[in-house]
């Protein structure tokens, strides 16, 4: 992570690896997705699941660090609710059978590749933190996006 000795760390090892490990269920998800299996339209649900777990996740994050910092207005709080309800919001179409899962798995993607954007934004994470938030959103936002090109292409 940071080599600068003078910016002290607040991740450990474990955190930092099981941060990586946490891409592996949605890197499962494309390799189903794309293998033509049967369980290709489980996959998508699945990725989709996950990723909307681990977005709602960072809502908790960015709650639990405004009340830490004990700078966390109204806005901060208004934010960290946000990711819960765009996740349930992008679960409406495939609940009413509309058009799914192929926008709703890009739209999530986007919205986890930007996500270390309201890191920045809010200031509470410290600086290794938010140079794994941006590995690891780069990496599930770029897998979500990709299941949802494949589910454009199998549904």
């Amino acid at each position: 992570m940071d080599t600068d000795p003078d910016t002290p760390r607040t991740l450990t090892s474990a955190s930092i690896a099981l941060g990586y490990a946490g891409l592996l269920p949605q890197i499962i998800c494309v390799a189903l997705a794309m293998s033509g299996h049967e369980y290709g339209y489980s996959a998508l649900a699945g990725g989709f699941a996950y990723g909307a777990a681990i977005f709602s996740f960072l809502g908790g994050v960015w709650w639990g660090q405004a009340i830490a910092s004990g700078k966390g207005g109204p806005g901060a709080y208004l934010v960290a609710v946000m990711p819960s309800l765009l996740s349930v919001a992008l679960f409406l179409p495939w609940s009413f059978g509309w058009d799914w899962p192929g926008p709703a798995l890009m739209y999530l993607g986007a919205l986890i590749l930007l996500s270390p954007f309201v890191d920045r934004a809010l200031g509470f994470a410290a600086k290794d933190f938010l140079q794994l938030r941006w590995h690891l959103s780069i990496g599930l936002g770029l897998l979500t996006i990709a299941l949802g090109v494949i589910a454009n292409r199998i549904v």
